[in-house]
């Protein structure tokens, strides 16, 4: 990972964000910008330079991971150990009688903000930034576009434990257990959210997680399932139906995966968001099923599982090559049931591929 290089990057926005330096807390952004992986840090980044903060229970984890940034390991907790060195460096950054520090807005707490004012006192101004490293992870660079289909490659493959345990009688978290254990055997650090197992009635639940409930003997199951490899998040949805289904189900199920290949189909670099959210309504619409679409049509997937962009209406921004996003209309009628289909594809100049492609066909058990 070119940890360097995204820092470098980051320092160029600077002056047109009116910072003197810029404070992160986010540690998914940490991980991004240096490489650290621990629970404790604050990364301080100015023009021409960046500290990483932590405590000493980091000390070599820090020291063996971090890149681009000098390391303090101190006694005390990262966000206080950051204002103490920025006020003894102050004249690093300037003669400004009160020097601009960029904090995340959408990510540093109430209190830790109160904190961080009463420690630098007047000699700083807390200027709040939103998205400037998001916007950066929003495009994915070749690296992590192969940790991301290693994630989906593993996480596509439990797919197969889960349709050799789903019967009627067992329990949703039964059939979750099988999978997660199947992914931790394969080589996953943790699923990158907790496992979906909605069945029946239960299926109409768009975050049904898996529950003590048994499978009946006739009905749809949601299976929303992801793992994390190597940092990077995985997200896939099936939709299987136990016993034979209506005509009404077949409908229903035939309807969301169409509206899904449309949506897929639609995305290309230089196309709006809106245009894919669209898409999928489209088809919905076109079935009677729209008004039972109650979700956006996707999001960013990377070091975490909901990253910008939402893929949905009224949403602006502009699809780019790198972009990694989920596509995952669904359908839920309360007190009947419910379905999902979901990849995630990454863009491309000419349209997007899906990463770790299976068969959608409805699969009855």
């Amino acid at each position: 990972m070119d940890h360097r290089g995204r820092l470098k990057k980051l320092q160029t926005v600077f002056e047109g964000n009116s910072l003197d330096a810029l404070l992160v807390t986010c540690l998914p952004n940490i991980r991004y910008l240096c490489g650290f992986t621990g629970t404790s840090g604050v990364l301080a980044i100015f023009e021409a330079s960046s500290v990483f903060f932590s405590d000493g229970r980091y000390s070599a984890q820090a020291r063996a991971e971090v890149q681009g940034a000098r390391v303090v390991i101190a006694r005390k907790p990262p966000l206080a150990a950051a204002a103490e060195w920025l006020i003894e460096n102050k004249r690093r950054l300037g003669r400004a009688k009160r020097r601009r520090l960029g904090i995340e807005s959408e990510h540093l707490t109430v209190a830790g903000r109160t904190q961080l004012a009463s420690f630098l006192r007047s000699d700083f101004r807390l200027q709040e930034t939103r998205g400037l490293v998001e916007q950066a992870r929003m495009v994915k660079d070749a690296d992590e576009i192969a940790r991301l289909r290693a994630a989906a490659v593993l996480g596509a493959s439990l797919f197969d434990r889960a349709l050799a345990v789903i019967r009627p009688g067992v329990k949703e978290s039964e059939v979750a257990a099988e999978m997660e254990y199947a992914a931790r055997r394969a080589g996953a650090e943790q699923m990158s959210f907790p496992t979906i197992i909605a069945a029946g009635k239960r299926s109409a639940l768009p975050h049904g997680r898996a529950s003590r409930a048994a499978i009946p003997s006739r009905g749809f199951v949601v299976c929303d399932f992801g793992v994390i490899l190597a940092g990077y998040c995985s997200d896939r949805t099936r939709t299987v139906h136990v016993g034979r289904p209506t005509g009404e189900a077949r409908r229903v199920y035939e309807a969301v995966r169409e509206a899904q290949a449309v949506a897929i189909e639609a995305v290309r670099a230089g196309v709006s968001i809106d245009k894919i959210d669209g898409a999928a309504r489209n088809v919905l619409k076109q079935n009677g099923l729209a008004r039972h679409f109650t979700h956006s049509t996707g999001h960013g997937v990377g070091l975490e599982i909901h990253e910008p962009p939402r893929i949905a209406a009224a949403q602006t921004e502009i699809l780019r090559p790198g972009m990694v996003i989920t596509i995952e209309p669904g359908v839920y009628i309360a007190d009947r049931g419910g379905v999902r289909i979901e990849d995630m594809v990454v863009v491309t100049e000419r349209g997007c591929e899906v990463l770790a492609p299976t068969s959608k066909e409805l699969i009855t058990l």
